[in-house]
């Protein structure tokens, strides 16, 4: 258990470092998070047209309303959180880049519930918005990290059981 806190703590601030670095914040985060953007306009164009995006930004035609999808809102931190866990415990690496690819999958697609359900509300409330904003979506997102890897734990083999020694008996007639 040690191990796995030991590790997971290493993994995670190396991948918080890593995800600082301009470098990547320019040719990694800040495309994918513009990725993102488009991905939800197209999913809020099948059933409203008044959507659009540019760079990180997603806005409404009809209420000028806009999103800005910043650090923290893109779900990398909680594939950061998904991914230094599932590197520190001892799986095979097929399990574990299989759970991390599943992984990425499931945060990601909650998060475009997630930023398509604040566009709406911020339309609708700001209140609202600030509320799930701040505090229903983040723990969600979170939670969401913390059930993939407790599925993933689940359905990793089992490792095989150390052989039992038959007990060495004396033999007869001594």
């Amino acid at each position: 258990m040690l191990r796995f806190i030991v590790l997971f703590l290493f993994f995670l601030a190396a991948l918080f470092v890593l995800e600082l670095l301009q470098p990547v914040e320019h040719y990694v985060i800040l495309p994918f998070t513009a990725a993102i953007a488009q991905v939800c306009v197209w999913i809020v164009s099948l059933f409203d047209p008044h959507a659009i995006a540019y760079g990180k930004i997603l806005q409404s035609t009809t209420s000028d309303f806009a999103i800005s999808i910043e650090r923290g809102c893109n779900g990398v931190e909680a594939v950061i959180i998904l991914v230094s866990a599932m590197l520190a415990f001892p799986a095979p690496w097929k399990h574990k880049l299989a759970g991390i690819g599943i992984g990425f999958v499931a945060i990601q697609a909650l998060n475009l519930v997630r930023i398509i359900s604040l566009f709406y509300l911020g339309q609708w409330s700001r209140l609202w918005f600030e509320w799930f904003h701040l505090y229903l979506w983040q723990a969600l997102i979170v939670l969401d990290a913390l059930v993939v890897f407790l599925i993933w734990l689940r359905y990793l083999p089992r490792p095989a059981p150390a052989p039992t020694q038959a007990p060495t008996q004396a033999p007869a007639g001594a």
